[in-house]
């Protein structure tokens, strides 16, 4: 594959099924084929769907963090096998990184990229700190959910701004990738 051979789109409700379908074919955390569909309604500007030949081939799902908008928080990665170790996700991050620098025209430029990665994913580990690396800038590791608050580690959504949440053996890392130096 070429970079001319990939094509990075901001989804559209039609990617919704393709995206689900990318997601259980990796062996992503699952979520229901609903909540591909609200991403790409709802946090379009802030996802992005890689195509080969016009077929989708990865996604990444993201959101702004409504308590610290100039964060990108990387909800998912996908990449068929068929294209992995060919930059695809890399290419992919890149591109949210910059549209979203230039793009949203009321909203902060993209300060910050944070993803819960979960210990031993080592190919998202490298995926970050390549970013990062790219970019010129760290990477910061912090606990961001620990056994306490997700004993099955799958959970987003468990400490609030005022309840802080130990960490445990078993443990989501936080990433965050500062790129305010560009």
């Amino acid at each position: 594959m070429t970079t001319a051979d990939l094509t990075l789109v901001t989804p559209r409700l039609d990617d919704g099924a393709a995206m689900w379908r990318i997601a259980v074919d990796v062996g992503l955390d699952r979520n229901s084929p609903y909540k591909y569909l609200l991403f790409c309604r709802d946090f379009a500007a802030t996802s992005v769907v890689a195509r080969v030949d016009g077929e989708p081939v990865g996604f990444v799902t993201g959101y702004r963090r409504p308590a610290e908008p100039d964060t990108l928080f990387v909800w998912q990665v996908g990449v068929l096998a068929s294209q992995r170790g060919r930059g695809v996700a890399g290419a992919m991050l890149d591109h949210l990184r910059h549209t979203n620098r230039v793009a949203e025209a009321a909203a902060p430029p993209i300060g910050q990229l944070e993803a819960s990665v979960t210990r031993g994913n080592t190919a998202s580990m490298w995926l970050f700190t390549a970013f990062a690396d790219r970019h010129g800038v760290p990477v910061t590791r912090t606990v961001l959910f620990g056994r306490r608050c997700s004993p099955r580690i799958t959970t987003t959504r468990c400490c609030s701004a005022s309840a802080r949440c130990e960490a445990t053996r078993s443990q989501v890392g936080r990433r965050r990738i500062s790129p305010r130096s560009q």
